[in-house]
C-alpha cells in the first residue's frame, strides 16, 4: 500500500499578541492595512484581523476579559495558556504562533503526537464576525497544536475553517499600502536546525532548504524562515531582542503591488522606516508586535 502524497501545508494567519485591540487598529490603519471589525472569543479574547488578498491574515490576539482567559487557561485551552504564558514572558506586544491551513485537524494532532510534538489538547469553537456591510457572519473553527518544549515562547498549530466565514472579502482585502500576499516569515533562533523537525512537522514539509543562516520551509502561501542571530543582522539589520534559547517571532515580509506607492504611504503617515535590498523594513511598535517588511 502505497504512501498517503505529502502536500505541505499553507499558511493559514499569524497570532500577534497586542497590547489593546484600539492600539494594534490604530498602528496598522496608519501602516496602510484595511482592519476588520473587532470580534470576541468565547474564551476572552478579541481580535481584529487584516485579511490578505493570498486567503492569509494577521489575527493582532487582545485582552477583552482577563478573568475569562484565565478561566480558560486554568480549563486547560492551549491558546488561551499559550497566550497567557506569551504575555508573562515576553510582554504585550509580540508574534507567538504561525496557524497552517488544514482540511483535517484530527489527523493532524494524530501525526503530531506520532511525532513527539504535540502541544495539548485539540480545541473547537466558533466566533461570530461583524461584515463590512453591517451583517454577520459565524464561523467554526478546529485547532490541533504542535509545540517544543524547549521554545516556549513561540507555537505552531494547524487552523481547520469547519465552518468558513463569508470569502467574499474584496472591501477587506484591499490595503492603502498595496499589500496583496504574505511572502515570508522570519523567526530566530541560535541554532535554527535545532527546531527543524517541529518545523517540518507544522508545515507537512520535509523539504528544508539549509544555509549558514538557517534554514526555511516554502509553503503553497509563504515562506517560513528560522535565521540565526548573524542572519538577523544581515538581511534585517536588527539584533534579537532575547539570547535566550527557543524560537522567537521576529518579522512579518509582506508582498505589495508598488514598493514606490508602499513607501509615499508610509511617508505620507510619518511612519519610520529603513530601505533595505529593495524592501521597506518597519520597526516593531505598540500594536504591531514584529517587524513589518515590504517588498515587490
Amino acid at each position: 500500500m502505497s504512501a498517503k502524497p505529502r502536500t505541505a501545508r499553507p499558511i493559514d494567519h499569524l497570532v500577534l499578541p497586542v497590547c489593546e485591540i484600539a492600539t494594534a487598529r490604530a498602528r496598522l490603519t496608519l501602516l496602510g492595512f484595511t482592519v476588520a471589525p473587532d470580534a470576541r472569543h468565547p474564551v476572552g479574547t478579541e481580535n481584529c484581523c487584516v485579511f490578505l488578498g493570498d486567503g492569509s491574515y494577521l489575527e493582532p490576539l487582545g485582552i477583552a476579559n482577563r478573568e475569562e482567559c484565565e478561566a480558560a487557561a486554568r480549563a486547560g485551552n492551549v491558546f488561551v495558556s499559550r497566550d497567557q504564558a506569551f504575555r508573562f514572558r515576553r510582554g504585550d506586544d509580540g508574534f507567538s504562533a504561525i496557524a497552517m491551513a488544514t482540511d483535517d485537524a484530527h489527523e493532524d494532532d494524530a501525526r503530531y503526537r506520532a511525532e513527539g510534538l504535540s502541544g495539548g489538547e485539540m480545541l473547537a469553537f466558533s466566533r461570530d464576525m461583524l461584515l463590512p456591510d453591517g451583517s454577520s457572519a459565524t464561523g467554526s473553527f478546529r485547532l490541533a497544536f504542535a509545540a517544543d518544549l524547549r521554545s516556549p515562547d513561540f507555537f505552531f498549530f494547524s487552523s481547520q475553517r469547519v465552518v468558513a466565514l463569508p470569502s467574499d472579502r474584496a472591501t477587506l482585502e484591499a490595503h492603502a499600502n498595496g499589500a496583496v500576499a504574505l511572502s515570508e516569515v522570519v523567526l530566530s533562533e541560535q541554532n535554527p536546525t535545532d527546531f527543524q523537525y517541529l518545523l517540518q512537522a507544522a508545515a507537512d514539509e520535509r523539504a528544508v532548504e539549509a544555509h549558514s543562516f538557517g534554514m526555511s520551509v516554502d509553503t503553497p502561501r509563504g515562506r517560513i524562515s528560522v535565521l540565526n542571530f548573524a542572519g538577523m543582522r544581515g538581511f534585517y539589520g536588527i539584533e534579537p531582542t532575547s539570547a535566550d534559547r527557543g524560537l522567537k517571532g521576529e518579522a512579518v515580509v509582506f508582498r505589495v503591488k508598488d514598493l514606490g506607492h508602499c513607501r509615499r504611504h508610509l511617508e505620507g503617515n510619518g511612519i519610520e522606516f529603513v530601505e533595505r535590498g529593495g524592501r521597506l523594513i518597519v520597526p516593531a511598535a505598540p500594536g504591531q508586535g514584529a517587524l513589518f517588511v515590504f517588498g515587490e
